[in-house]
């Protein structure tokens, strides 16, 4: 006798059967429309299966002000987002929080699969793609590499030949036309020459926007681009299974990562045999050769060198960038900055001892609300408990959030939407005052705990030395007065470039042609 048919002959047991179905439907329900309470007391509204998709959808083109918002109105300035197509997400600002995840319990944190996934392709095992002892070996090699003194004179020495032979020359011709220029271009072109020079040992290409960037830089911004896209996609299975049918922008990821690898495997191929056959200068000093003299293998060597272009090239340009449409906003203290450059003569080319506090304090703040690198994602190992009470369940994606960490009050005050550099010294008021030495977990604008960024004074000496190589010499006025918009990506940019007019210093300024507003 099959079970139907025996329910059917005993009715109270049937009864009682699909009572207890129905209980457990009800029970099904009330968790899901619990678990869409809390998620909603802790974040963005949500519902049963769809999470927060609705208003995720909703704010898709203002993300990041909208998690900003989010965490201003949480009481542990942290949220909990789950929306349907994505793993449950903690949004962090909070110092302590940020601590814990970069520092405290740094190994139950890694970048985890999801992320290694995102950018697998481009970056294959470089060391930012990478967690464990493959991530410890290539840190330890490079972390090495990045504290030798023979590396630092070469980066001030490539800083100097690029900024005297290449960019001042450009920019006093631009100067001298009164033409109009996309800044950011310029500074992204230039960025990428030194970043090549350094890391790869290749000679520089044409800094002009107006001509076309060449190939390789292409490439690379086209994997960048799409490999961003794929993090920020609403469902992660869409450009999986374009992957899979080779379609779309996966199409285009896959030949532009093809141009990326095929170039810089032909420079260390050629290198090498250079090396061999006694041709090429075995004092070398830039990374790539630094790598294959330690004997290290092809693919490890392309990885890496690919890694520390992708997270230099454009972090310095966009920050720059940032900081002289801040300065056109602030003549009085752009004025200060200039004041301070000329006091320091001609001794600004010095990896340690440029000095120049007010323009460091000014990048310190530009970074602050313009952070090159607008959140950062891992993925917890276990269940965990962080410091402001949010739990942590295993496989979670775990985001801390410089963008909004900048904006928040509760670090940075009411007056934390203004630009002001003085708010990084000890005593504003006094010109010699010393900077304030500001948490990193406060502002982890380049990463924290066992995996700050290496590159992190080279990014600062850079920044320093172009910019105050620019303003000694030049104006920077952008030729529109809208405010422009910020762009996350793997590195952040400013949408559509800053267009600008440069005029040597001192010049009158009577010119129409540069009365822009």
């Amino acid at each position: 006798m099959g079970i139907s048919m025996w329910l059917f002959t005993h009715p109270n047991i049937s009864f009682v059967f699909l009572s207890l179905i129905l209980l457990y439907v009800f029970h099904v329900i009330f968790c899901e429309f619990r678990r869409a309470y809390e998620l909603s007391c802790q974040g963005p509204p949500s519902y049963p299966i769809i999470g927060c998709l609705l208003s995720f959808c909703n704010n898709r083109n203002r993300l990041l002000d909208w998690y900003t918002d989010l965490l201003a109105q949480s009481a542990t300035n942290t949220i909990v987002v789950h929306r349907f197509g994505a793993r449950r997400t903690v949004v962090t600002a909070n110092p302590e929080s940020v601590e814990y995840m970069l520092k405290t319990n740094f190994n139950n944190f890694p970048k985890g699969k999801p992320f290694t996934e995102i950018l697998g392709d481009f970056l294959g095992c470089g060391i930012f793609n990478v967690d464990g002892e493959l991530w410890r070996t290539q840190r330890k090699l490079a972390s090495h590499e990045f504290s030798s003194k023979s590396l630092r004179e070469y980066i001030m020495n490539t800083l100097e030949e690029e900024v005297e032979k290449g960019l001042l020359p450009l920019m006093e011709s631009l100067a001298m036309t009164a033409q109009v220029v996309d800044l950011q271009e310029l500074l992204r072109r230039f960025g990428f020459n030194v970043i090549c020079k350094v890391f790869l040992g290749v000679d520089r290409c044409c800094l002009d926007p107006s001509l076309p960037s060449p190939p390789l830089a292409r490439a690379f911004d086209t994997a960048s681009d799409i490999c961003a896209r794929r993090a920020a996609a609403p469902m992660f299975i869409i450009w999986k299974i374009k992957r899979w049918l080779g379609v779309g922008s996966e199409q285009r990821l896959r030949a532009a990562v093809e141009e990326v690898h095929a170039y810089v495997m032909n420079v260390i191929e050629n290198r090498k045999k250079k090396m061999e056959e006694g041709e090429a200068d075995t004092r070398q000093e830039d990374l790539l050769s630094r790598l294959i003299m330690a004997g290290h293998e092809e693919e490890v060597t392309r990885d890496m060198v690919i890694s520390f272009i992708m997270a230099g090239r454009d972090t310095t340009s966009a920050a720059m960038t940032w900081l002289f449409w801040l300065l056109s906003r602030q003549p009085g203290v752009e004025e200060d900055v200039v004041k301070e450059i000329d006091a320091a003569g001609e001794r600004i080319l010095d990896f340690e001892s440029l000095d120049l506090r007010l323009l460091k304090a000014c990048l310190c703040e530009s970074m602050r609300l313009y952070p090159p690198v607008a959140w950062d994602s891992k993925h917890a190992i276990a269940d965990d408990l962080l410091p402001d009470g949010t739990h942590v369940r295993a496989g979670d994606r775990v985001t801390y959030f410089p963008y909004g960490m900048g904006r928040m009050e509760a670090l940075w005050g009411k007056d934390r939407l203004e630009f002001r550099p003085d708010r990084w010294f000890l005593e504003p008021e006094k010109e010699s005052s010393a900077l304030k030495k500001v948490s990193p977990y406060k502002l982890p604008t380049f990463q924290a705990g066992p995996r700050v960024c290496l590159g992190k004074d080279m990014a600062f000496i850079q920044m320093k030395y172009v910019v105050a190589s620019i303003l000694r010499r030049f104006e920077i006025r952008p030729v529109e007065s809208v405010e422009p918009v910020f762009v996350p990506r793997l590195t952040a940019h400013m949408a559509g470039g800053l267009k600008v007019l440069v005029r040597k210093r001192g010049d009158d300024h009577s010119d129409k042609n540069y009365n822009i507003y």
